[in-house]
């Protein structure tokens, strides 16, 4: 089984809880100010006050562990992906400097940065997992309760981190999507990662893509449309209903996470369920050229299926009927879109753009014209000239 994933060069930003106090005022500030550059995205000055940090006689281990994991950030922001993982590296065992326990994140970075080795990406997935582990445990062994938010955050990580591993294991890339345990090995991922929060929409995204490798598409579709209900407030004019609740949260998704998302639907057959997502995929990022692409990839199937008689594809996303020609003509508008984006921008997917060239040809072929630009309203013009 392989499913092929996008490799994420970038990694997402991931500061463990750490030592936040100080025994030396003016070292805690130094870290507080770095920290606030990050977040400010200033990357070079962020970069000087943790090397400040680091160079600091007076600064404690703690702190300088601190530092190390906020310069690592700051390197892997920078591009300086090589450096960054140097850094990172003496965050962990078995480096003598390294703290114990060591922070988790470092370990989830490690795993991203590790392309040319599948299993030592997965060792260094699981070795953060049992370090949130052990956080949770901490917390309500020493508490008797965990505040909910940083419960949340601590379970999105051991969640991101199982999805991870599955990513490894359906990468084509590597050999173990062909292993022979590979699926089971996955379903097992998936159930962890579940029972942390069974209803994670990411890890239902990737429950449904298993499925899909499977060849269950009727079970991946299920994972799809699976959301966490509305949360029960005071009155029920202040609830929101279960569609509303659904569009938000699925709008909350990274636009990558959605893009990916509506894939999976159009390989489900849920067409509408596509388009609607990436309405709002678009709504956000309007010169996205995978979201024209796939919205008309989804109109030009939709239409496939009008005219072959499937009587479920006579509505479209605002209620109304549709024609075979309205369809047509809306999958070619989103096509010369997309080729417009892809040569203006220099799109390096070639393939996508002899798709759609192929698209646009038949459409040719059968007589589908792009809809006619809008005339603009001239009231304007007529204003001028009466003055």
């Amino acid at each position: 089984m392989g499913r092929a994933r996008t490799k994420q060069k970038k990694s997402a930003r991931i500061i463990s809880a750490s030592a936040t106090s100080s025994s030396s005022p003016s070292i805690s500030s130094l870290l507080s100010k770095a920290q606030d550059l990050v977040i400010q995205c200033d990357y070079p000055l962020a970069r000087k006050f943790t090397e400040r940090v680091l160079a600091t006689e007076d600064a404690t281990p703690a702190e300088k562990n601190q530092a190390r994991e906020m310069l690592a950030v700051v390197l892997l922001e920078m591009g300086d992906v090589d450096d960054a993982k140097d850094v990172l590296l003496t965050l962990v065992p078995p480096h003598p400097n390294a703290p114990s326990p060591p922070p988790p994140s470092a370990y989830l970075y490690l795993a991203q940065l590790t392309d040319d080795d599948p299993h030592t990406a997965l060792a260094h997935y699981q070795s953060a997992i049992g370090l949130f582990q052990t956080q949770l445990k901490g917390k309500t062994i020493s508490t008797g309760d965990t505040s909910e938010e940083d419960d949340a955050e601590i379970k999105g990580n051991i969640v991101r981190a199982y999805l991870g591993m599955i990513e490894i294991w359906m990468d084509p890339e590597y050999d173990l999507c062909t292993d022979p345990a590979a699926s089971s090995t996955c379903d097992s991922l998936l159930s962890n990662a579940l029972q942390i929060d069974p209803q994670n929409l990411e890890a239902l995204q990737t429950l449904a893509s298993v499925r899909l490798s499977q060849e269950k598409p009727d079970e991946a579709l299920l994972a799809l449309q699976t959301f966490p209900p509305p949360p029960t407030q005071d009155t029920a004019a202040t609830t929101p209903d279960p569609q509303s609740h659904t569009l938000l949260l699925l709008n909350a998704l990274p636009i990558q996470t959605r893009i990916a998302r509506a894939k999976l639907l159009l390989e489900c057959d849920a067409y509408l369920d596509a388009l609607s997502l990436l309405e709002g995929v678009l709504a956000a990022d309007d010169e996205n050229i995978k979201g024209w692409y796939l919205m008309g990839w989804a109109w030009w199937l939709l239409a496939e299926r009008k005219k072959e008689g499937d009587v479920s594809t006579t509505v479209g996303l605002d209620g109304h009927a549709l024609e075979w020609q309205d369809m047509t003509r809306d999958a070619r508008d989103c096509l010369e879109m997309c080729q417009t984006l892809h040569t203006s921008q220099g799109h390096p997917d070639l393939p996508l753009l002899e798709h759609v060239k192929e698209l646009i040809g038949t459409l040719d072929a059968l007589g589908i014209q792009p809809s006619p630009a809008e005339e603009e309203d001239g009231s304007d013009e007529e204003w001028e000239e009466r003055e």
